[in-house]
């Protein structure tokens, strides 16, 4: 077979810090932007956008090293969200190079590259690797053993803990199997061994449901959970080990048995009556998404901003401050917080909650869900990052599903559809060319969570599943593991995939259910993401892009790694032999990176992932 062609004969820039200065600008700083043309020397200009008018000022060369010639031009930082892209001379034409990659043609401005003067999140999320638990499933204090003890709330169905929950139907958000939180606490050992240093938790305020997305109040930990001293436990036991933990709010809506609601239907000229949205119609309020369960709150009211969101009094406020201390929020359904209709808030709430982080813990992260198009929302001063389901998880299904899946795409009425590489990786590039690279840098990856199918599921295999772990913790962003997806459990929706944590098996080395290969699969390549620069905070270079394989560079100014990935068996390809002049060290994977006459040779097996560290 030929082999596939590569990218690296084409213009390069990105945000990281061998093409831009760390560090955040401010209004008027003139920050040196830098380009990487290979071959020939060319005319280079870069484009700013000032005040909603274009601006092309010449870019100069700064150094040649063999056949690669880098530039160096000047962005001036006059608005709080500048862009630019570059402009190449070629022999009877130009190109422009954007977030999305290198045009022969002209294109619009919103794929072009950013300066942001918004601080991105804080320096520690660039090492973290983020381990997802949602309570109820994934240990409990009182063994594991059948159904949970009593007394339990009137809405529960107990449930064993070996039983599989429902995929469906009006039970699901009822079965209720007693994971708490001194059982998350007992297993840290687990989250240690695996490498991850963050735990987030999904609800843990008293609702009416398993998954606590219902809130009853913010006022307290759920005592099916442990009460509030359980929290307090299990921080300072994650402040012990040197790990973090992040919450997780609705700022949208809260449960129909919430108190706030309970006064707001009772006395209509009580404050909390203007905490929701009404209406005429039945039931007479807004539920989020027509659900009655989830009235909608209105964040016009400045009472509800006072108590939810803003100041030290605030829900957000009090849960960072100790004994609870958490180091960040992720928003429920920030996309849809603080709009209805001709209201739209988001913005002002999303930039409120940050205020009120920074003054109680200024390296709290905020993380917004949003599964959709988030680049409106994250360019605007408020959430850090948020879940990457658009920009991450979906071209990722999209490339390594099994063949014929039937498993539904994302919340679309048709199965997730397999796709060559270059689609999944033009979905990539256009979802993070739409924000800062401080952004994309953050961004929570995953490659499933409590409201999606389990990736082993998606894939169908373990050699598959290997391909999207070394994918996860290889890319820019900071990656999100959902609890049990390091042993390869299975699930075909959200509801399907929160099944309880196989502790029995865990414990045994194995079983149906537990997969210890896949385990130190994840472990491994944690280890290899923690012991390279590169990976944690590089940047990110196209390579090889063919239907069934992908190979990047993540490259800091000390370090430079080659990372492949393939599907399937595949044409392989060469790259050129400078980058390999200095030997190259495998990280993961076991092979060689062979120079041959033709340049630096990648091999054709797949599935698989291999990682090298270039001299």
């Amino acid at each position: 077979m030929t082999p596939a062609p590569h990218l690296l004969d084409q213009p390069h820039h990105d945000g990281s810090e061998v093409y831009v200065p760390p560090g955040t600008p401010h209004l008027g700083d003139v920050v040196p932007v830098r380009l990487r043309v290979p071959g020939a020397r060319r005319e280079v200009w870069v484009r700013t956008v000032r005040d909603g008018e274009p601006m092309i000022a010449p870019a100069r060369l700064d150094r040649s090293v063999g056949d690669e010639h880098w530039y160096v031009a000047e962005v001036d930082v006059h608005n709080p969200v500048t862009g630019y892209r570059f402009l190449v001379a070629e022999p009877g034409g130009y190109r422009w190079l954007n977030g999305r990659g290198v045009h022969a043609r002209d294109v619009p401005d919103a794929a072009d590259f950013r300066l942001s003067v918004h601080e991105p999140a804080p320096a520690w999320t660039a090492s973290s690797v983020v381990y997802q638990v949602f309570p109820d499933r994934f240990a409990r204090s009182c063994g594991h053993d059948g159904p949970p003890p009593g007394p339990l709330p009137d809405w529960a169905l107990p449930t064993a803990w070996d039983e599989v929950p429902g995929a469906r139907g009006r039970g699901v958000g009822s079965q209720l199997y007693g994971g708490d939180l001194p059982g998350v606490e007992s297993r840290l050992d687990h989250l240690e061994r695996l490498g991850v240093d963050t735990l987030y938790l999904t609800p843990f305020f008293p609702g009416r449901s398993n998954h606590r997305y219902d809130a009853r109040t913010f006022d307290h930990v759920d005592p099916l959970l442990g009460g509030d001293e359980a929290l307090a436990s299990l921080r300072a036991a994650l402040r012990s080990r040197g790990m973090r933990l992040v919450g997780d709010l609705t700022t949208n809506h809260t449960g129909v048995a919430h108190e706030w609601f309970d006064r707001a239907r009772t006395d209509v000229g009580s404050a909390e009556s203007s905490f929701y949205h009404w209406d005429d119609g039945e039931p007479g309020y807004v539920g989020w998404l027509g659900h009655a369960s989830l009235p909608k709150l209105d964040h016009r009211s400045p009472e509800l901003a006072r108590r939810l969101v803003e100041g030290p009094g605030s829900v957000v406020a009090r849960w960072l401050a100790e004994p609870y201390a958490l180091d960040g929020w992720r928003i429920d359904v920030a996309n849809m917080t603080g709009r209805y209709g001709a209201v739209d808030l988001t913005h002002t709430v999303a930039r409120t909650i940050r205020e009120t982080m920074r003054a109680v813990n200024p390296e709290a992260v905020l993380v917004s869900e949003h599964f959709h198009d988030a680049g409106a929302d994250l360019v605007a001063g408020g959430w850090h990052a948020n879940m990457n389901y658009s920009g991450f998880t979906r071209p990722v299904w999209t490339w390594l599903v099994e063949p014929g899946s039937s498993l539904p795409f994302l919340g679309m009425p048709v199965p997730v559809p397999r796709r060559g590489a270059g689609a999944a990786v033009a979905t990539m590039r256009e979802f993070d060319s739409a924000v800062p690279w401080s952004v994309t840098a953050r961004q929570w990856n995953m490659l499933g969570s409590h409201d999606t199918a389990r990736i082993r599921s998606v894939v169908g295999g373990r050699e598959r599943a290997e391909v999207a772990a070394a994918l996860l913790l290889t890319y820019p962003g900071t990656p999100v593991i959902f609890a049990g997806d390091e042993g390869g459990m299975t699930g075909v929706n959200g509801e399907h995939a929160r099944r309880t944590m196989p502790w029995a098996q865990v414990d045994a080395g194995g079983g149906p259910d537990w997969d210890a290969a896949t385990f130190e699969i994840y472990r491994s390549l944690l280890a290899v993401r923690r012991s390279s620069r590169a990976l944690r905070e590089g940047g990110l270079r196209w390579a090889v892009v063919d239907d069934d394989a992908v190979a990047y560079l993540r490259e800091t100014s000390d370090e430079r790694v080659l990372v492949l990935l393939a599907r399937a068996p595949w044409s392989g390809a060469r790259l050129p032999a400078s980058l390999a002049a200095d030997g190259a060290e495998n990280l993961y994977g076991g092979a060689p990176l062979r120079v041959g006459p033709g340049g630096v040779e990648l091999p054709g097996d797949g599935p698989g992932a291999q990682v090298w560290r270039l001299g």
